[in-house]
């Protein structure tokens, strides 16, 4: 008896965002690693996290901006397509980039863990990789499962090189480029 080998069709990064364009405003995808993944809708707490982080880069680094949901292309030679929860860059940063923007430029990329099956690959194993293959220095996972905050930096090759955990209370510096300690004691009032 001779093996069955399955047959799965790559899609090109073109006709995902076809795809994309044309989905209903109540679904986010992303591509990562050649497959189209359905991001989860947020909730209010996670939106109110965003809020949290987005005034606090304010304070701290007000030439910045920390834009929600900014359409970036990542993993290596650009092939991958995500919407991190935010996406801390200059000010003006996305003008003229149409829905895709490249990396350069971005100093940190945020997401908020949803409460969905396809979290712990999607934001713990896919994006941290995709985010480094794409040059991004930083990346700070808020991970509201076990109420803890990640940091991801120094990337190289394709992979961050440190990672720092810590518990929602705790201060967490945020290493160079974004350069500022982050409080996360609020964050604990989001744990469910």
């Amino acid at each position: 008896m001779t093996p069955r080998t399955e047959y799965r069709p790559q899609m090109t990064v073109e006709e995902f965002e076809e795809l994309e364009r044309h989905a209903p405003e109540t679904v986010r995808l992303e591509f990562i690693n050649g497959k189209v993944q359905v991001k989860a809708v947020t909730d209010g707490n996670h939106d109110q996290i965003i809020a949290w982080l987005q005034r606090l880069c304010m304070q701290h680094r007000p030439e910045l901006w920390l834009y929600g949901d900014r359409g970036m292309k990542v993993e290596s030679y650009r092939k991958g397509r995500a919407r991190p929860d935010g996406v801390l860059a200059p000010f003006g940063f996305p003008k003229g980039h149409g829905d895709w923007s490249e990396t350069a430029g971005v100093l940190m990329a945020v997401e908020v863990t949803s409460y969905d099956s396809d979290t712990h690959q999607r934001d713990r194993v896919e994006k941290p990789d995709a985010y480094a293959a794409a040059g991004i220095p930083v990346y700070l996972l808020i991970d509201r499962d076990d109420a803890s905050v990640v940091v991801f930096n120094q990337p190289e090759n394709g992979r961050y090189r440190h990672e720092e955990k810590l518990p929602f209370g705790a201060t967490l510096k945020l290493p160079e480029p974004v350069d500022f300690a982050l409080d996360t004691e609020p964050l604990k009032e989001f744990v469910d």
